[in-house]
């Protein structure tokens, strides 16, 4: 299956406008875990979505508390070598094992990344990560620029090929991008979550940053089928029992807005979910989403995605619907000024 693709800034990583997202596959027992998760579900959708043309995985140290890195490392080993995506991991955010339901610690200390890049490497059993990002600012008092300053010494080691970060703020990306070039950001875009559109994605598009967004579902809210029950049915330990988002008033507004795609996605021959992804790739400077997935059958509910091409009636249907509803925050299309609450 030939997929979009669109390079990542000028990282010279050419990727998928989809990339397979594995947050839900670390599981439960942690502070921001999905519940439980059959690894061998996960490793059978990592490795369809790698079958249907995605190039790309993004996880993270702490999903699972490194179980996340661990499957996915498994998934590629059983994938011929010479079709192996490339494989996105994060650092920075530092779990207290005893603890695991508290809040980990924001930690980018040179020393503290470098050894989390060594675990990482040896749970993915890769020789070199493509993409390595920090997941959160700083919360020890560590300078952004001597996080940053390891960072580049990684690339320089050929331990990382790119180098990125995840939500950050357009001043902690200036001081970045003085150290080095930063090759891509990670922030939180959804019809729900659209505030990086009002500063971050055009500051990527201005430096020559790639984006992938994350949680362009929002954490499952635009997908077809979700509704209030499902939020009932969740696990005790599923982080979005706490979110506003999944909680009333928001909740059904949330879901309204899913409805009023469903127009739009019937007229493309397309899922909920795969216009709502395709909604974030319209954007100017948006290089790729990330979209996960516990089981190969939820793959094909967004592999089409990237193949969506939303005219500018669409944007501006999905925009009046924004404003009408009053859902979520930030611009309503690209150009406009963000919608009031």
């Amino acid at each position: 299956m030939a997929l979009k693709k669109r390079f990542l800034g000028k990282s010279g990583l050419e990727i998928t406008t989809v990339g397979f997202g594995a947050w839900a596959v670390g599981g439960g027992g942690w502070s921001f875990g999905w519940g439980p998760q059959d690894d061998e579900a996960s490793i059978a959708a990592i490795q369809h979505a790698v079958s249907l043309g995605v190039n790309w995985i993004d996880t993270a140290a702490i999903y699972g508390l490194g179980h996340s890195e661990e499957v996915v490392g498994r998934a590629i080993s059983g994938i011929p070598a010479s079709e192996r995506p490339f494989i996105f991991t994060k650092c920075g955010l530092i779990a207290d094992r005893a603890k695991p339901y508290e809040a980990p610690q924001r930690n980018l200390r040179p020393e503290s990344i470098r050894r989390e890049c060594e675990d990482s490497l040896r749970r993915l059993g890769v020789a070199r990560i493509d993409l390595y990002q920090f997941h959160w600012p700083d919360d020890t008092g560590t300078r952004v620029e001597d996080s940053w300053g390891e960072m580049s010494k990684l690339a320089q080691e050929g331990k990382i090929r790119a180098a990125g970060v995840s939500n950050f703020d357009a001043g902690l990306l200036d001081r970045c991008e003085r150290i080095r070039h930063v090759d891509s950001l990670q922030p939180p875009f959804s019809l729900i979550r659209r505030d990086a559109g009002a500063e971050l994605i055009p500051w990527c598009a201005a430096h020559g940053a790639g984006v992938i967004v994350y949680s362009p579902m929002q954490s499952g809210l635009l997908t077809d089928t979700f509704d209030a029950a499902r939020v009932a049915k969740m696990a005790d330990d599923d982080w979005r029992r706490r979110i506003a988002d999944f909680q009333e008033p928001n909740l059904s507004r949330n879901l309204a807005l899913r409805d009023a795609l469903r127009p739009i996605a019937a007229r493309h021959g397309a899922s909920v979910a795969a216009t709502a992804v395709a909604w974030t790739l319209r954007w100017p400077g948006v290089t790729g989403a990330i979209v996960g997935a516990r089981s190969a059958e939820q793959v094909a509910g967004w592999i089409r995605a990237g193949d969506i091409d939303l005219t500018q009636q669409d944007l501006e249907e999905i925009a009046q619907a924004v404003e009408r509803l009053k859902a979520g925050t930030g611009p309503s299309q690209p150009g406009l000024r963000a919608a009031a609450k």
